[in-house]
Protein backbone atom coordinates (compact mmCIF):
# COMPACT_ATOMS: atom_id res chain seq x y z
CA UNK A 1 0.00 0.00 0.00
CA UNK A 2 1.35 3.42 -0.92
CA UNK A 3 1.89 5.51 2.21
CA UNK A 4 1.84 8.81 0.34
CA UNK A 5 -1.89 8.57 -0.29
CA UNK A 6 -3.55 11.70 1.09
CA UNK A 7 -6.82 9.80 1.45
CA UNK A 8 -5.33 6.63 2.91
CA UNK A 9 -7.00 6.28 6.35
CA UNK A 10 -4.07 4.31 7.80
CA UNK A 11 -1.88 6.06 10.41
CA UNK A 12 1.56 7.37 9.46
CA UNK A 13 4.66 7.62 11.59
CA UNK A 14 5.35 11.20 10.48
CA UNK A 15 1.95 12.33 11.75
CA UNK A 16 2.13 10.90 15.26
CA UNK A 17 3.39 14.08 16.93
CA UNK A 18 0.63 16.23 15.45
CA UNK A 19 -1.95 13.53 16.15
CA UNK A 20 -0.97 13.57 19.82
CA UNK A 21 -1.34 17.33 19.86
CA UNK A 22 -4.92 17.33 18.60
CA UNK A 23 -6.14 14.08 20.16
CA UNK A 24 -9.03 14.66 22.63
CA UNK A 25 -8.68 13.39 26.19
CA UNK A 26 -12.28 13.45 27.43
CA UNK A 27 -15.52 11.92 26.17
CA UNK A 28 -17.09 15.36 25.99
CA UNK A 29 -14.39 16.47 23.53
CA UNK A 30 -14.81 13.44 21.26
CA UNK A 31 -17.23 14.39 18.46
CA UNK A 32 -19.54 11.82 16.89
CA UNK A 33 -20.09 8.13 17.71
CA UNK A 34 -22.81 9.23 20.14
CA UNK A 35 -24.40 5.79 20.81
CA UNK A 36 -20.99 4.37 21.72
CA UNK A 37 -20.09 7.32 23.94
CA UNK A 38 -23.38 7.25 25.84
CA UNK A 39 -23.07 3.52 26.52
CA UNK A 40 -19.48 3.87 27.70
CA UNK A 41 -20.29 6.91 29.84
CA UNK A 42 -22.89 4.87 31.72
CA UNK A 43 -20.47 1.93 32.10
CA UNK A 44 -17.77 4.19 33.53
CA UNK A 45 -20.08 5.66 36.15
CA UNK A 46 -21.40 2.22 37.10
CA UNK A 47 -18.04 0.48 37.53
CA UNK A 48 -16.58 3.43 39.41
CA UNK A 49 -19.44 3.21 41.87
CA UNK A 50 -18.91 -0.54 42.29
CA UNK A 51 -15.12 -0.33 42.39
CA UNK A 52 -14.65 -2.66 39.42
CA UNK A 53 -12.77 -2.51 36.11
CA UNK A 54 -14.54 -1.82 32.86
CA UNK A 55 -15.73 -4.88 31.00
CA UNK A 56 -13.56 -6.03 28.10
CA UNK A 57 -14.39 -4.03 24.98
CA UNK A 58 -14.02 -4.87 21.29
CA UNK A 59 -13.86 -1.82 19.00
CA UNK A 60 -14.38 -2.55 15.33
CA UNK A 61 -14.72 -0.45 12.21
CA UNK A 62 -12.71 1.08 9.38
CA UNK A 63 -9.36 2.76 10.16
CA UNK A 64 -9.19 6.42 11.11
CA UNK A 65 -12.45 6.65 13.06
CA UNK A 66 -10.97 7.06 16.54
CA UNK A 67 -10.71 3.60 18.11
CA UNK A 68 -7.27 4.25 19.60
CA UNK A 69 -8.28 7.73 20.72
CA UNK A 70 -11.40 6.45 22.47
CA UNK A 71 -9.40 3.74 24.26
CA UNK A 72 -7.08 6.42 25.65
CA UNK A 73 -10.05 8.54 26.65
CA UNK A 74 -11.50 5.61 28.61
CA UNK A 75 -8.23 5.27 30.53
CA UNK A 76 -8.29 9.01 31.28
CA UNK A 77 -11.93 8.91 32.41
CA UNK A 78 -11.24 5.88 34.63
CA UNK A 79 -8.09 7.48 36.06
CA UNK A 80 -5.92 4.49 35.14
CA UNK A 81 -2.92 3.79 32.93
CA UNK A 82 -3.14 2.33 29.44
CA UNK A 83 -0.57 0.07 27.83
CA UNK A 84 -0.74 -0.23 24.05
CA UNK A 85 0.52 -2.89 21.69
CA UNK A 86 -0.54 -4.49 18.41
CA UNK A 87 -1.41 -8.02 17.36
CA UNK A 88 1.56 -8.52 15.02
CA UNK A 89 4.00 -7.25 17.68
CA UNK A 90 3.04 -9.83 20.33
CA UNK A 91 4.71 -12.88 18.81
CA UNK A 92 5.13 -15.16 21.85
CA UNK A 93 3.08 -16.14 24.88
CA UNK A 94 5.91 -14.86 27.07
CA UNK A 95 5.61 -11.40 25.51
CA UNK A 96 1.93 -11.20 26.38
CA UNK A 97 2.46 -12.63 29.87
CA UNK A 98 5.08 -9.97 30.60
CA UNK A 99 2.62 -7.23 29.60
CA UNK A 100 -0.25 -8.72 31.59
CA UNK A 101 1.75 -9.17 34.80
CA UNK A 102 2.91 -5.53 34.64
CA UNK A 103 -0.65 -4.16 34.70
CA UNK A 104 -1.87 -2.44 37.86
CA UNK A 105 -5.42 -2.75 39.17
CA UNK A 106 -8.08 -1.63 36.64
CA UNK A 107 -5.43 -0.68 34.05
CA UNK A 108 -6.33 -0.93 30.37
CA UNK A 109 -4.47 -3.10 27.87
CA UNK A 110 -5.11 -1.88 24.32
CA UNK A 111 -4.33 -4.32 21.49
CA UNK A 112 -4.63 -2.84 18.02
CA UNK A 113 -5.18 -5.19 15.08
CA UNK A 114 -6.18 -7.85 17.57
CA UNK A 115 -7.34 -10.11 14.75
CA UNK A 116 -3.67 -10.63 13.86
CA UNK A 117 -2.71 -12.30 17.14
CA UNK A 118 -1.29 -15.77 16.56
CA UNK A 119 -3.26 -18.71 17.93
CA UNK A 120 -0.94 -19.55 20.83
CA UNK A 121 -0.89 -15.97 22.10
CA UNK A 122 -4.65 -15.70 21.74
CA UNK A 123 -5.18 -18.77 23.92
CA UNK A 124 -3.15 -17.10 26.67
CA UNK A 125 -5.71 -14.30 26.68
CA UNK A 126 -8.64 -16.61 27.44
CA UNK A 127 -7.82 -17.28 31.10
CA UNK A 128 -6.47 -13.76 31.53
CA UNK A 129 -9.76 -12.22 30.40
CA UNK A 130 -12.04 -14.63 32.26
CA UNK A 131 -10.20 -15.51 35.46
CA UNK A 132 -7.47 -12.84 35.67
CA UNK A 133 -4.73 -15.42 35.70
CA UNK A 134 -2.09 -16.55 33.22
CA UNK A 135 -0.21 -19.82 32.75
CA UNK A 136 3.57 -19.60 32.51
CA UNK A 137 5.62 -22.59 31.40
CA UNK A 138 8.73 -23.29 33.47
CA UNK A 139 11.45 -25.37 31.90
CA UNK A 140 11.41 -27.35 28.69
CA UNK A 141 10.78 -30.89 27.58
CA UNK A 142 9.57 -33.64 29.97
CA UNK A 143 10.40 -31.59 33.05
CA UNK A 144 8.39 -28.56 31.97
CA UNK A 145 5.58 -27.53 34.26
CA UNK A 146 2.85 -24.93 34.20
CA UNK A 147 2.60 -22.22 36.85
CA UNK A 148 -0.55 -20.14 37.27
CA UNK A 149 0.05 -16.50 38.14
CA UNK A 150 -2.76 -14.28 39.33
CA UNK A 151 -3.32 -10.95 37.59
CA UNK A 152 -4.77 -7.74 38.91
CA UNK A 153 -8.23 -7.01 37.46
CA UNK A 154 -7.79 -5.20 34.15
CA UNK A 155 -9.69 -4.25 31.01
CA UNK A 156 -8.73 -5.49 27.57
CA UNK A 157 -9.70 -3.23 24.69
CA UNK A 158 -9.20 -4.83 21.31
CA UNK A 159 -9.39 -2.84 18.09
CA UNK A 160 -9.88 -4.37 14.67
CA UNK A 161 -10.76 -3.30 11.15
CA UNK A 162 -11.75 -6.88 10.32
CA UNK A 163 -13.98 -8.26 13.05
CA UNK A 164 -14.89 -11.25 10.91
CA UNK A 165 -11.34 -12.60 11.29
CA UNK A 166 -11.62 -12.88 15.08
CA UNK A 167 -12.09 -16.41 16.33
CA UNK A 168 -15.47 -17.07 18.04
CA UNK A 169 -13.84 -17.97 21.42
CA UNK A 170 -12.02 -14.64 21.57
CA UNK A 171 -14.99 -12.61 20.37
CA UNK A 172 -17.22 -14.26 22.99
CA UNK A 173 -15.00 -13.07 25.83
CA UNK A 174 -15.64 -9.39 25.15
CA UNK A 175 -18.49 -7.98 27.20
CA UNK A 176 -19.15 -5.02 24.91
CA UNK A 177 -18.73 -4.54 21.17
CA UNK A 178 -18.47 -0.98 19.82
CA UNK A 179 -19.02 -0.66 16.08
CA UNK A 180 -17.71 2.66 14.75
CA UNK A 181 -19.62 4.38 11.96
CA UNK A 182 -18.34 6.84 9.38
CA UNK A 183 -18.79 10.47 10.44
CA UNK A 184 -21.28 12.86 8.88
CA UNK A 185 -19.96 16.08 7.29
CA UNK A 186 -21.44 18.03 10.22
CA UNK A 187 -19.53 15.89 12.76
CA UNK A 188 -16.32 16.21 10.74
CA UNK A 189 -16.81 19.96 10.62
CA UNK A 190 -16.71 20.00 14.43
CA UNK A 191 -13.54 17.90 14.36
CA UNK A 192 -11.90 20.22 11.81
CA UNK A 193 -12.75 23.37 13.80
CA UNK A 194 -11.49 21.84 17.04
CA UNK A 195 -8.20 20.74 15.43
CA UNK A 196 -7.76 24.11 13.73
CA UNK A 197 -8.22 25.86 17.08
CA UNK A 198 -5.51 23.70 18.67
CA UNK A 199 -3.21 24.37 15.70
CA UNK A 200 -3.92 28.12 15.94
CA UNK A 201 -5.25 28.15 12.37
CA UNK A 202 -8.19 30.50 11.63
CA UNK A 203 -10.97 28.67 9.78
CA UNK A 204 -14.53 29.80 9.11
CA UNK A 205 -17.60 27.58 8.87
CA UNK A 206 -17.43 27.42 5.09
CA UNK A 207 -13.78 26.36 5.08
CA UNK A 208 -14.32 23.74 7.80
CA UNK A 209 -17.31 22.27 5.98
CA UNK A 210 -15.46 22.18 2.65
CA UNK A 211 -12.73 20.07 4.27
CA UNK A 212 -15.26 17.94 6.13
CA UNK A 213 -17.35 16.95 3.15
CA UNK A 214 -14.27 15.77 1.24
CA UNK A 215 -12.89 13.69 4.12
CA UNK A 216 -14.65 10.43 3.24
CA UNK A 217 -16.39 10.23 6.61
CA UNK A 218 -13.05 9.67 8.37
CA UNK A 219 -11.64 11.80 11.19
CA UNK A 220 -8.00 11.00 10.43
CA UNK A 221 -8.43 12.10 6.81
CA UNK A 222 -10.18 15.30 7.93
CA UNK A 223 -7.22 16.23 10.13
CA UNK A 224 -4.77 15.35 7.37
CA UNK A 225 -6.62 17.51 4.83
CA UNK A 226 -6.74 20.35 7.35
CA UNK A 227 -2.95 20.30 7.52
CA UNK A 228 -2.68 20.33 3.73
CA UNK A 229 -5.11 23.23 3.45
CA UNK A 230 -3.31 25.09 6.26
CA UNK A 231 -0.06 24.90 4.29
CA UNK A 232 -1.80 26.25 1.19
CA UNK A 233 -3.42 29.08 3.16
CA UNK A 234 -0.09 30.09 4.71
CA UNK A 235 1.62 30.30 1.31
CA UNK A 236 -1.16 31.49 -1.00
CA UNK A 237 -3.28 33.59 1.38
CA UNK A 238 -3.09 35.21 4.80
CA UNK A 239 -3.19 31.90 6.70
CA UNK A 240 -6.96 31.91 7.24
CA UNK A 241 -8.99 29.06 5.76
CA UNK A 242 -12.16 30.05 3.92
CA UNK A 243 -14.37 27.95 1.65
CA UNK A 244 -12.58 29.32 -1.41
CA UNK A 245 -9.12 28.61 0.02
CA UNK A 246 -10.11 25.09 1.08
CA UNK A 247 -11.62 24.37 -2.33
CA UNK A 248 -8.51 25.60 -4.16
CA UNK A 249 -6.15 23.64 -1.90
CA UNK A 250 -8.06 20.39 -2.21
CA UNK A 251 -8.40 20.72 -5.96
CA UNK A 252 -4.64 21.14 -6.08
CA UNK A 253 -4.45 17.73 -4.39
CA UNK A 254 -6.91 16.40 -7.00
CA UNK A 255 -9.69 15.78 -4.46
CA UNK A 256 -13.12 16.65 -5.83
CA UNK A 257 -16.21 17.99 -4.08
CA UNK A 258 -17.33 14.60 -2.73
CA UNK A 259 -13.87 13.37 -1.73
CA UNK A 260 -12.89 11.36 -4.81
CA UNK A 261 -9.29 11.41 -5.96
CA UNK A 262 -7.86 10.45 -9.35
CA UNK A 263 -7.51 6.77 -8.44
CA UNK A 264 -11.14 6.57 -7.30
CA UNK A 265 -12.21 7.99 -10.65
CA UNK A 266 -9.88 5.63 -12.51
CA UNK A 267 -11.40 2.64 -10.72
CA UNK A 268 -14.93 3.69 -11.65
CA UNK A 269 -13.99 4.56 -15.24
CA UNK A 270 -12.19 1.25 -15.70
CA UNK A 271 -15.12 -0.80 -14.41
CA UNK A 272 -17.51 1.09 -16.70
CA UNK A 273 -15.38 1.44 -19.84
CA UNK A 274 -13.13 -1.63 -19.90
CA UNK A 275 -15.39 -4.13 -18.17
CA UNK A 276 -18.82 -2.88 -19.31
CA UNK A 277 -19.83 -1.97 -15.77
CA UNK A 278 -18.72 -5.29 -14.27
CA UNK A 279 -18.61 -7.68 -12.65
CA UNK A 280 -14.81 -7.67 -12.55
CA UNK A 281 -12.53 -9.36 -10.04
CA UNK A 282 -10.26 -7.19 -7.90
CA UNK A 283 -7.11 -8.79 -9.31
CA UNK A 284 -8.15 -8.08 -12.89
CA UNK A 285 -9.10 -4.54 -11.90
CA UNK A 286 -5.73 -4.06 -10.17
CA UNK A 287 -3.84 -5.16 -13.28
CA UNK A 288 -5.94 -2.87 -15.48
CA UNK A 289 -5.21 0.26 -13.43
CA UNK A 290 -1.70 -0.58 -12.20
CA UNK A 291 -2.55 -0.59 -8.50
CA UNK A 292 -2.19 -3.15 -5.71
CA UNK A 293 -5.35 -5.19 -4.92
CA UNK A 294 -4.88 -4.47 -1.19
CA UNK A 295 -4.86 -0.72 -1.82
CA UNK A 296 -8.06 -0.97 -3.86
CA UNK A 297 -9.77 -3.01 -1.15
CA UNK A 298 -8.62 -1.01 1.89
CA UNK A 299 -8.23 2.58 0.65
CA UNK A 300 -10.63 3.12 -2.24
CA UNK A 301 -13.43 0.56 -2.17
CA UNK A 302 -14.88 1.29 1.29
CA UNK A 303 -15.72 4.87 0.35
CA UNK A 304 -16.96 3.98 -3.14
CA UNK A 305 -19.24 1.37 -1.58
CA UNK A 306 -20.39 3.89 1.04
CA UNK A 307 -21.32 6.31 -1.75
CA UNK A 308 -23.25 3.59 -3.54
CA UNK A 309 -20.96 3.80 -6.59
CA UNK A 310 -19.91 0.14 -6.64
CA UNK A 311 -20.82 -3.09 -4.92
CA UNK A 312 -18.97 -6.30 -4.28
CA UNK A 313 -20.60 -9.45 -5.62
CA UNK A 314 -19.60 -13.09 -5.68
CA UNK A 315 -18.28 -12.59 -9.22
CA UNK A 316 -16.58 -9.24 -8.78
CA UNK A 317 -17.12 -5.48 -8.57
CA UNK A 318 -20.10 -3.87 -10.29
CA UNK A 319 -20.65 -0.16 -11.03
CA UNK A 320 -24.01 1.11 -9.77
CA UNK A 321 -26.30 3.77 -11.30
CA UNK A 322 -25.06 6.45 -8.87
CA UNK A 323 -21.57 6.14 -10.37
CA UNK A 324 -22.88 6.60 -13.90
CA UNK A 325 -24.93 9.59 -12.78
CA UNK A 326 -21.97 11.26 -11.02
CA UNK A 327 -19.87 11.08 -14.18
CA UNK A 328 -22.70 12.16 -16.48
CA UNK A 329 -23.19 8.74 -18.06
CA UNK A 330 -26.28 6.69 -18.74
CA UNK A 331 -26.47 3.44 -16.82
CA UNK A 332 -27.28 0.34 -18.89
CA UNK A 333 -30.80 -0.98 -18.66
CA UNK A 334 -31.37 -3.80 -16.23
CA UNK A 335 -29.67 -3.99 -12.83
CA UNK A 336 -26.12 -5.28 -13.17
CA UNK A 337 -25.31 -7.79 -10.51
CA UNK A 338 -28.98 -8.78 -10.17
CA UNK A 339 -27.96 -12.41 -10.58
CA UNK A 340 -25.62 -12.32 -7.61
Amino acid sequence: MRKDEVLDPSPRDDERELDEQIRPHRLDDFPGQDPIKERLRISIEAVKARGEPLDHILMCGPPGLGKTTLARILAHEMGVDIKSTAGPVVERQADLSAILTSLEEFDILFIDEIHRLNHAVEETLYSAMEDFEVDIMLGKGPTARSLKIGLKPFTLIGATTRAGLLTPPLRARFGDMCRFDFYSPEELKIIVKRSARILATPVDDGGAYEIARRSRGTARIANRLLRRVREYAEVKADGAITREIADAALRLHRIDEIGLDDMDKTIIATIIDKFSGGPVGVNSLAVAIGEEPQTIEEVHEPYLIQLGFIKRTSQGRVALPAAYQHFGLTAPEGPQGALF
